[in-house]
């Protein structure tokens, strides 16, 4: 097992299987890639992968979630990892939510929805080499 993950955060189950295939078709066992439905669930599989020494090297969130929308949930999240990069990958993301998470959680990119797999991968890559620069 990898020791190292990519967190996909979406409350459409379709959206996460698409975001699995496609970084796993790229990544491989490189890094694993896990799947949440909601920021709650997200938060849990986050304390999992520190229990179990898994760094977390991005998140890639939804806006349009319910009970905790995916700028608020990637601030909580930058609070506690601020090394991690955070993507918004939505189509419904109010300017000031991408302003606000660009402030206060460091976000790295902003992919509307529907996203292609190219632009996906390209945002992933350049995410980690800015992390190991």
């Amino acid at each position: 097992m990898s020791a190292t993950a990519i967190l996909c955060v979406d409350d459409e189950l379709m959206v996460l299987h698409s975001l699995r295939d496609q970084i796993s078709r790229y990544f491989g066992d490189r890094c694993q890639c896990e799947l949440a439905e909601s920021a709650a669930e997200a938060l849990e599989v986050i304390e999992e992968l520190e229990q179990n020494n898994i760094k977390l090297l991005i998140i890639v969130s939804d806006w349009l979630m319910p009970n905790l929308r995916g700028d608020e949930f990637l601030i909580q999240v930058h609070q506690r990892f601020p090394e991690s990069i955070k993507i918004l990958l939505t189509g419904q993301a109010e300017s000031a939510a991408i302003d606000r998470a660009r402030q206060q959680a460091n976000l790295f990119s902003h992919i509307p929805k529907p996203w292609d797999e190219t632009t996906l991968i390209a945002t992933l890559k350049s995410g980690l080499e800015a992390m190991y620069e």
